[in-house]
C-alpha cells in the first residue's frame, strides 16, 4: 500500500505519491480546486487514492515560523479532516514550513526555468518534498 502526499493550496493541490516499500516519493500532478466555490477535486482525489491503493494521506501543514497555526494551516486542517471523514483514510499532518521556498530555489538554482514555468510544477514538488520528509521520519 502507498501513501499519497498533498500540498494544499487554495487554488490547487499537489500530489505526490510514495512506492510501494514507503522509501520514496514522486510527484504526481496538480489538482486544481476553488476553496471558495467549495470545489475540492475529490473526484480526481478518489481516482488517484483508488489506482495508486493508498493507505494513508500526508497532508503539508503550513504553521508559522513560531510554529503557530494561522489560516493557511486552518485550511489544510480542514481539507484534512474532509479526507478522513470522505475516504475513510487516515491523515498525518506533516510540517511543511518553507518546502515550497526550498522547492522554488532548487528550481531557479539547478533547472533555471522561468517563472511560469515554475509554477506549473512547484505545488507537486513540494508535495514530494513534504511526502519525503514524512517518509524519511518514520522509517522502521
Amino acid at each position: 500500500m502507498r501513501i499519497l502526499g498533498l500540498d494544499v493550496g487554495s487554488r490547487t493541490v499537489g500530489v505526490a505519491v510514495s512506492d510501494v516499500f514507503g522509501w520514496t516519493a514522486q510527484s504526481l500532478e496538480i489538482i486544481q480546486i476553488n476553496e471558495e466555490k467549495q470545489n475540492f477535486g475529490f473526484k480526481r482525489l478518489n481516482e488517484l487514492l483508488n489506482e495508486y491503493e493508498i493507505s494513508k494521506v500526508v497532508i503539508g501543514l503550513p504553521k508559522n515560523m513560531n510554529n503557530t497555526i494561522g489560516s493557511r494551516a486552518k485550511s489544510s486542517l480542514a481539507y484534512g479532516k474532509m479526507i478522513a471523514e470522505h475516504f475513510a483514510l487516515p491523515v498525518i499532518y506533516q510540517d511543511e514550513r518553507l518546502t515550497t521556498v526550498q522547492v522554488e530555489r532548487m528550481l531557479v538554482e539547478q533547472a533555471d526555468i522561468s517563472r511560469k514555468k515554475r509554477k506549473k510544477v512547484i505545488d507537486k514538488l513540494a508535495a514530494s518534498l513534504i511526502l519525503q520528509n514524512y517518509l524519511d521520519g518514520n522509517r522502521k
